[in-house]
């Protein structure tokens, strides 16, 4: 599957967020990666074959009809992330912060993605990792009443995703 991120004008509303006149600025939801795909379901697919082979009438099938859906569910209860930056505020997930509170917003590369979600990484970020977003944000926030410093988000138009925080 493949992921969406959108950029829209100032001029088009954001129904139902924010103030009146303030604008989806940037849009992405964080689907999972096609190789995510194959092992859930080669999983599923031996585990009902064990059961099969032990049983005969309905429990030969049953596992079939139970664990295939649940290994599509799977990937797809992975991808349900959305990072949004609409109505004056960032959304990731259902965490949201106000745009007022966001100092600077830098693009960790992939190159560099492992030591920032690593050594250093401070215990009190709020991280949203996703292993198939080939990159990731941190967004510094200046807020005195917050006790996170910064978040990492993954990201795979991290460039789009900074811009928009930043303007």
């Amino acid at each position: 599957m493949s992921e969406s991120a959108e950029a829209t004008s100032p001029a088009a509303d954001a129904p139902g967020q924010g103030n009146v006149g303030e604008s989806r600025t940037y849009r992405e939801r964080l689907y999972a990666a096609w190789w995510t795909w194959p092992l859930p379901l080669v999983m599923a697919g031996l585990l009902a074959a064990e059961v099969h082979m032990g049983y005969p009438g309905i429990r030969a099938w049953l596992p079939y009809v139970l664990l295939l859906p649940i290994a599509v569910a799977v990937p797809l209860w992975l991808g349900r992330t959305k990072i949004e930056v609409t109505g004056g505020e960032l959304w990731v997930g259902d965490a949201h912060v106000p745009l007022r509170f966001i100092e600077d917003a830098e693009v960790v590369p992939a190159a560099e993605k492992r030591r920032a979600l690593g050594p250093e990484l401070d215990p009190a970020a709020f991280v949203v990792h996703r292993p198939w977003a080939p990159a990731s944000v941190r967004i510094w926030l200046d807020d005195e009443d917050d006790p996170t410093p910064y978040w990492v988000v993954s990201s795979r138009r991290p460039e789009q995703l900074a811009a928009a925080l930043r303007s």
